[in-house]
């Protein structure tokens, strides 16, 4: 073999290897969107709803079908932050709602509201958050979803006047009045 032809087929080898090196990769990312698919699909089969831009925002900030659970302890954990701080009691009332919603100790949702509680979550988080839940609420029925409304409702309140005021007086900052405002004007936005 001359040295004209070992170097045409190493260079044909090079060739080879970069073009099976390229192939590997395009099949990587396309078993990634693959995945990212299926699970933004189960995220939409959780929450009932079917926005492929809301649901992709959703997986955007990590929601997975483990912490899926949380979406509507969310408003709750703004309220919690609205004056720069979560008290012992305000924590107490969203771990005691977390419990209620099947969201067990230790489990991976549980985790992850320990640590929203410890850090205030993004803007962004709240915001597409509260989206997400608007178009499930408009997705159910008027009774379900108006109890639901309620529910949240309730619960927010809770957890405005658990740590202020005194004697009842100021017993629901303004900081946690536009949080409250701004829930249910999301809620009530497309009717």
């Amino acid at each position: 073999m001359t040295d004209k032809d070992a170097f045409k087929e190493r260079g044909r080898a090079l060739e080879d290897e970069y073009f099976h090196r390229k192939e590997r990769e395009l099949i990587a990312r396309m078993r990634e969107r693959a995945a990212a698919e299926s699970a933004r699909t189960q995220l939409g089969q959780a929450t009932g709803v079917a926005d492929a831009e809301i649901l992709q925002g959703l997986q955007d900030l990590g929601y997975t079908t483990d912490t899926i659970t949380l979406l509507h302890l969310v408003p709750l954990v703004q309220m919690a932050w609205a004056e720069g701080h979560v008290t012992m009691r305000e924590r107490d009332l969203i771990i005691e709602a977390a419990r209620a919603r099947g969201i067990e100790s230790g489990s991976p949702a549980d985790r992850q509201l320990q640590g929203w509680l410890a850090a205030r979550p993004s803007e962004e988080l709240f915001t597409t958050t509260l989206r997400a839940i608007a178009a499930m609420m408009q997705s159910r029925p008027e009774d379900e979803r108006k109890a639901g409304e309620n529910d949240l409702l309730s619960y927010l309140t809770s957890i405005a006047t658990a740590s202020g005021g005194v004697l009842g007086w100021g017993a629901v900052s303004d900081e946690e009045r536009a949080v409250l405002a701004r829930v249910t004007q999301a809620l009530h936005k497309d009717k």
